[in-house]
C-alpha cells in the first residue's frame, strides 16, 4: 500500500483505516491540490465559527466540497442544511435505538439490503423495486419508519461498513455498488411509490453526498434507456458515468463487477446465505478481523461517562449549580 500523505487536522482526523482513494481523481483523498486543501481548511474554519464541532474531519468535508464542485460557500450551505436535518430527524439517537422488527415482512414487498462486496471491495447494496406494494406495506409499517430504517442503514454504511471494507481492501472506500432490480416495474406502479422514492432520493443526495460508486439498473423495461437518455443531459457527467442500464441479459456485465460467490443466486451468482441473503447483512463489517465498534458508539459511551461519573457511595451530593470538570 502506498504511503499515506495528507494535510490532516489531528483535532478531527482520527482514522483507523486507509485514507488514500484508489481513484486518482482530483479532489479525492490523497489526490488533492494545495488549493483544495486550503478550501478544506477554509470550510472547516467557517463551520467552527458557526459553532459546529462534529463531522468536521477531512474526508467528510472533501465529500461535501466535491458535491459542490469545491465552491466553499455552497459546500458550507449544504453541510449546515445536513446538520439541521440530522438534528430534526434525530439521526444520532435513532441509529442506536431504532429497531426495525417488521423488516422480514416489509422485505416481502420491498427488499433493500447490503450484501457482501464487489470486485473493488465496496459494499453491494440491492433494491428490488418490482415487488413494491405500498398499500400492503403500510399495513405492516409506516413511511416514516421506512425512512428511519433507510437513514440507519446510511449511518451504518458510513460506520462500520465502509471502514471495515477499507481495512480489508487496504485502500480507502467511500462509495457502494448499487443494484436496482426493475423486474416487474410498470408505468402504473410508478405513481404509487413516487412519493417515498423521492423522499429517499432527497436524503441520499442532500445529506449523504458522494456515496454512489456504481449503479446497475437491471431488468430495465423496454423504452427505459430511451427515457433515461432524455434526462441524461440534465445530470452531472460524473453521475452519468456511474450508471449502467441493463435489460434481462445483465448477468455478464454485473458479474464483471461483483464476484459470483458474492452475488445472490437470483441474480446469477452462487451465494445462498442461510436464512436468505436479504436478511444476512453479510460482509466485512460482520468479520471480526476487519470491523471495529462504530466511533459514534464509543463517543456516546464517553459522553455518558462524563455526564454521569461513578461516585463513591459515601460521597456528598454535588450542588446542582456546581461547575462540572471534564478532561478533553
Amino acid at each position: 500500500m502506498a504511503e499515506e500523505v495528507h494535510n490532516f487536522d489531528p483535532k478531527y482526523d482520527d482514522y483507523d483505516f486507509p485514507t488514500t482513494s484508489p481513484e486518482a481523481r482530483s479532489g479525492h483523498p490523497g489526490h488533492t491540490t494545495p488549493e483544495q486543501d486550503a478550501k478544506v481548511f477554509q470550510l472547516r474554519t467557517m463551520l467552527e465559527q458557526e459553532g459546529y464541532t462534529e463531522r468536521l474531519d477531512t474526508l467528510t468535508l472533501l465529500r461535501f466540497l466535491r458535491a459542490r464542485k469545491f465552491v466553499v460557500e455552497a459546500a458550507k450551505t449544504m453541510f449546515i442544511e445536513s446538520e439541521k436535518w440530522r438534528k430534526e430527524f434525530g439521526t444520532d439517537e435513532l441509529v442506536d435505538t431504532f429497531n426495525y422488527v417488521e423488516k422480514p415482512k416489509v422485505f416481502e414487498y420491498y427488499p433493500q439490503y447490503y450484501h457482501k462486496t464487489d470486485n473493488d471491495g465496496r459494499p453491494v447494496y440491492i433494491e428490488k423495486l418490482g415487488k413494491i406494494d405500498l398499500t400492503a406495506m403500510y399495513k405492516i409499517t409506516t413511511g416514516e419508519r421506512m425512512l428511519s430504517n433507510l437513514v440507519c442503514e446510511y449511518e451504518k454504511l458510513t460506520d462500520p461498513r465502509l471502514p471495515a471494507c477499507s481495512r480489508k481492501a487496504g485502500k480507502l472506500l467511500e462509495t457502494c455498488c448499487t443494484i436496482m432490480d426493475l423486474k416487474g416495474v410498470g408505468i402504473t406502479s410508478v405513481s404509487s411509490v413516487y412519493g417515498y422514492v423521492r423522499q429517499a432520493s432527497a436524503i441520499s443526495q442532500n445529506y449523504y453526498p458522494e456515496r454512489l460508486g456504481k449503479l446497475y439498473l437491471i431488468n430495465a423495461p423496454w423504452g427505459f434507456s430511451t427515457a433515461f437518455s432524455a434526462v441524461k443531459s440534465f445530470l452531472d457527467p460524473v453521475t452519468v458515468e456511474k450508471i449502467h442500464i441493463l435489460g434481462s441479459g445483465y448477468q455478464s456485465e454485473l458479474l464483471a463487477q461483483v464476484p459470483r460467490e458474492n452475488l445472490p443466486v437470483e441474480f446469477g451468482g452462487t451465494c445462498n446465505c442461510e436464512g436468505g441473503c436479504e436478511l444476512s447483512d453479510a460482509g466485512p463489517w460482520q468479520e471480526p478481523e476487519w470491523t471495529r465498534p462504530p466511533k459514534r458508539a464509543a463517543k456516546s459511551k464517553s459522553e455518558q461517562e462524563k455526564v454521569t461519573p461513578a461516585a463513591p457511595e459515601d460521597a456528598p451530593a454535588a450542588a446542582e449549580d456546581a461547575p462540572a470538570t471534564a478532561t478533553a
